[in-house]
């Protein structure tokens, strides 16, 4: 019996499944926390440009779809028995498509990141080095999880390179309660993806009630760690209230559908609280943003416009 090509539609879906599309508007959230978090430090003594935040946080996103897809086409042989309708097995999307897609978006984040300089190119760089590694290699080991944490903790770093060579010194002087954030914040966001990444690991066939319990206290640690950031930064009240009201979404999201998962860890509870966390990670660093003030806060929290919305249609994972 004679198959149906896939229609134009369907090759537009299939590329926007492959590379998460919802997923990608939470990549610029890091970038936009890590700025801020420049600014707190005194490391941007030199104005921070809007366009350099911007080539980043595009940056960002390129290496996000780099991984992904470059994950999907890894994964080819295990998704065509427990995934079938990923784009790879259920044919509309080309394996050596996907793997093409992959190495040009994260030839394309490199690339937009050495415009902005130097250290920006080399965080971007060493950023493209984990996500290759973690898809080629390290997937489902404790190492991959470990990886995809420091992947997420160094696009926070990758927004902060827009302070260049000033990075160390910031660390180096004696500003500590300043320039604390710029190290707390993207360990704090390290700790907690590489827990809801593990969480991920057996979603399709049902949680760890161990690993659930795991992203639960990550988070109120990764709350703990902002939350100080936000006090040390000093920012204004106004900011302080905004940067507390969204760790207090962060921490009511993640626990309603942990809780949830927890009592009953099939994958019809694990797989959407694996989406509320992911997308839960741009609320975090929102209100980390907030130590720069409310600006930084509210442009960083604005995408969740595009990732919720966006999520509807597509799975986020």
């Amino acid at each position: 019996m004679a198959t149906t090509s896939p229609t134009v539609r369907d090759r537009f879906t299939g590329y926007a499944a492959l590379v998460r599309v919802p997923n990608l508007f939470t990549a610029p959230p890091d970038v936009v926390a890590g700025a801020a978090l420049a600014i707190t430090a005194g490391i941007a003594g030199r104005a921070v440009r809007p366009r350099d935040v911007a080539v980043l946080a595009v940056a960002s996103m390129l290496l996000y779809a780099g991984g992904t897809s470059l994950n999907d086409w890894a994964d080819a042989a295990g998704d065509a028995e427990t995934r079938p309708e990923r784009p790879i097995p259920s044919g509309i999307v080309p394996r050596r498509a996907a793997l093409g897609v992959g190495l040009t978006a994260l030839g394309g984040g490199v690339v937009l990141a050495a415009t902005v300089g130097p250290v920006s190119v080399a965080v971007a760089g060493l950023l493209s080095i984990v996500v290759v590694g973690y898809d080629a290699l390290l997937k489902g080991t404790s190492a991959g999880f470990l990886a995809m944490g420091t992947a997420r903790g160094l696009n926070v770093l990758l927004g902060a390179s827009v302070g260049g060579g000033e990075i160390r010194a910031a660390l180096d002087g004696p500003g500590i309660d300043t320039t604390v954030g710029l190290v707390a914040v993207p360990a704090a966001v390290f700790g907690y993806i590489a827990a809801v990444t593990a969480m991920a690991d057996d979603e399709g066939t049902g949680g760890s009630r161990r690993r659930i319990l795991t992203v639960g206290a990550a988070s109120l640690l990764a709350a703990v760690v902002v939350a100080g950031t936000l006090f040390t930064a000093r920012p204004s009240a106004l900011a302080i209230v905004v940067g507390l009201l969204a760790l207090g979404v962060f921490l009511v999201r993640n626990g309603r559908t942990l809780r949830r998962a927890y009592a009953d860890p099939v994958p019809e509870a694990v797989v959407p609280a694996v989406g509320t966390c992911v997308v839960g990670e741009s609320i975090l660093v929102g209100s980390a943003a907030a130590a720069a003030g409310v600006g930084w806060a509210l442009t960083a929290l604005s995408f969740l416009v595009p990732a919720t919305v966006l999520s509807k249609r597509f799975d986020v994972s």
